[in-house]
């Protein structure tokens, strides 16, 4: 490999590693990010108390075990449970009428679940109403 393309590779990887690089995935409600540290998100237009209560909703209809919440120092994190894997979910409030919403769905610190971390926004995007 020539020193240019070490260089270039090199530069690839780093970025990967520190999560710069996100890609955008779309689905019925939208653009999804989903970035390189395998967290799912997409900022909602609502507040963060009227998001949890949807992503409550959402667990509820997708059949996924409600296990803990945790208050942040922008927010809330929802801790959640399938048979087969641990569900991460931050809700951060960015203004009093919007919120991001964050999903790592991990099967172990390896695998994560990148099409249910994206259900689960999907999903509180429409207990929402689609907002």
């Amino acid at each position: 490999m020539k020193h240019g393309n070490k260089a270039v590779f090199y530069i690839f990887w780093l970025l990967l590693l520190s999560g710069c690089a996100t890609v955008l995935l779309t689905g019925a409600s939208g653009g999804v990010a989903y970035t390189i540290t395998n967290v799912a998100s997409k900022t909602l237009i609502s507040p963060i108390d009227q998001v949890e209560y949807a992503n409550r909703l959402a667990l509820l209809k997708m059949k996924i075990r409600y296990i803990e919440r945790r208050e942040t120092e922008n927010g809330v994190q929802i801790i959640a449970e399938t048979n087969e894997l641990n569900i991460y979910i931050d809700l951060k409030q960015i203004t009093p009428k919007t919120t991001k919403i964050g999903v790592n769905a991990e099967k172990n610190i390896i695998l994560k679940d990148r099409a249910t971390a994206v259900a689960i926004i999907e999903q509180t995007e429409a207990m929402l109403g689609g907002s």
